[in-house]
């Protein structure tokens, strides 16, 4: 019989979680995510198997916990104000933690080794996941007459998810809130058929 695991696996996973969301996948060393957790490697092992593993779980950890945004703006009712859910939201996001700032997606693995690529590989899948949803919504507004006819909402979708990551990066690189709030605001100056002024959702 194996012997009873004495730490709470929760917070361990949030622990690497924020190693991850501010290092990367391969900044974050074993030494870094075992000194965050409060364990040992072999425990680290024996929870979440290896460094890959562990990465996944806490991907999914980051979109079920932090980016509860999208759902939330797929249910919008007009296009406009579903992009700038998204934008805001991210803005807000990417700037919440002085420690962590910017996406983990994004921080996770913009660029790495060849062992490193299976990582890579599935961020860009959690973020074209995230494209074909918006896609689809803009689909849909195009249809209920939201959207003008010449709207091309996959071209809208990759608009919306370029900023996002634009302003994930520049987080990372010291950007304000006001300022990606600033980037929003200018992205939704240019939505199609809107000649409205800016305004903020919550």
């Amino acid at each position: 019989m194996g012997r009873h695991r004495e730490f709470d696996v929760d917070k361990v996973l949030d622990a690497a979680l924020c190693v991850f969301w501010r290092k990367g996948y391969e900044g974050a060393s074993y030494a870094d995510l075992t000194e965050a957790a409060g364990v040992e490697r072999p425990a680290l092992y024996s929870a979440f198997g290896n460094k890959e593993a562990l990465f996944r779980q806490a991907l999914n950890r980051y979109y079920e916990r932090y980016m509860v945004f999208i759902p939330e703006a797929l249910q919008r009712p007009t296009a406009r104000e579903v992009a700038a859910h998204i934008l805001f939201s991210s803005a807000e996001l990417n700037t919440r933690f002085s420690d962590r700032a910017g996406c983990l997606g994004i921080n996770g693995a913009l660029a790495g080794s060849d062992e490193a690529e299976p990582v890579r590989q599935t961020l860009i899948d959690f973020r074209a996941a995230g494209e074909t949803l918006l896609r689809e919504r803009f689909e849909q507004a195009k249809t209920e007459g939201d959207l003008p006819l010449s709207a091309e909402p996959a071209i809208l979708a990759a608009f919306v998810m370029t900023v996002i990551h634009g302003m994930a990066v520049q987080a990372k690189a010291g950007f304000g809130r006001d300022t990606l709030e600033a980037v929003a605001e200018q992205a939704l100056s240019t939505w199609p058929g809107d000649s409205s002024p800016r305004k903020k959702t919550s």
